[in-house]
């Protein structure tokens, strides 16, 4: 398996930069830049963009398919507990806020 693969983005292969010009004198070309494929990036979208542009580019124009893959028809939740704390700031006068603890979903 090859340690590159090409980047997803859709229009990768027209930003004009000096890394994608290729090709002999009269018939260069903008490609599409290679993705090296390490360690780090295995499971994330960098292993298959060259970069944050090139990756919305790629979620801008195909969002709605990836959508269609699975809808949300309703919405998540999470349950939680709220608890009032008092602390004191750092001239030592109390003030009360509000503590959010997440419960462990029960289903």
């Amino acid at each position: 398996m090859s340690d590159f693969i090409w980047c997803h983005g859709p229009q990768c292969h027209t930003y004009e930069t000096q890394d994608r010009i290729r090709g002999s004198k009269g018939s260069k070309v903008l490609r599409t830049r290679k993705v090296k494929q390490t360690e780090w990036n295995r499971n994330s979208f960098y292993s298959k963009f060259c970069s944050n542009g090139c990756y919305n580019d790629f979620a801008n124009k195909y969002a709605e398919q990836v959508i269609r893959i699975a809808p949300r028809t309703t919405p998540l939740e999470t349950p939680i507990d709220i608890r009032e704390e008092t602390r004191q700031d750092w001239n030592g006068h109390d003030y009360t806020i509000k503590q959010i603890d997440k419960l462990s979903n029960v289903g």
